[in-house]
């Protein structure tokens, strides 16, 4: 009964860890990424942004370092802020800082994934996986569903329902 026991346990385990992927969530060391999407981009687009919440969970600082994308030539961590009256983007070189016990949001108007150089346009209704680097976590990969040109926010019902796993919609 015992083996019995265990092997419902893993399944249910690696059941959980599928559906978190999909939904764009997922978990290395003490940082859980979690609401992770991007936008569609037009077909001659160049560039294309991803958003995502991050928690430490754990007692020290950590800093989001780099990111990639297959389907990028580079991938930059940015922050859009208003200087002296003006909506300017910059990239964060040193990174996002992500404080103990703190969640940050990348959200659109604020700190974002910047996807540079797109080889192909990025489709409504498909997924980009997207690498995730930490200095103390380390690497994580998580899916980010593509949610239509111009979005604000994720739209929860073209995922075949996954809506309700980890996919709430990001306030702006």
């Amino acid at each position: 009964m015992t083996l019995l026991k265990s092997l419902v346990a893993a399944t249910l385990l690696s059941t959980t860890l599928a559906a978190s992927a999909l939904a764009g969530e997922a978990t290395v060391g003490d940082i859980t990424v979690r609401d992770a999407w991007t936008r569609a981009t037009p077909p001659n687009a160049m560039a294309g942004g991803g958003f995502l919440i991050i928690t430490n969970k754990g007692t020290a600082d950590d800093k989001l370092v780099a990111a990639s994308a297959p389907v990028t030539a580079r991938t930059e961590l940015h922050e859009m802020a208003v200087i002296d009256g003006v909506m300017k983007m910059r990239q964060m070189e040193s990174g996002i800082p992500v404080p103990a016990g703190a969640t940050v949001e990348l959200k659109p108007g604020g700190l974002h994934v910047m996807f540079m150089d797109i080889k192909q346009p990025l489709k409504e209704g498909e997924t980009l996986p997207i690498t995730l680097t930490f200095e103390k976590a380390g690497t994580v990969t998580v899916d980010m569903p593509i949610a239509k040109i111009g979005a604000k926010e994720m739209n929860h019902d073209m995922h075949g329902g996954h809506g309700g796993h980890g996919m709430k919609k990001p306030s702006n």
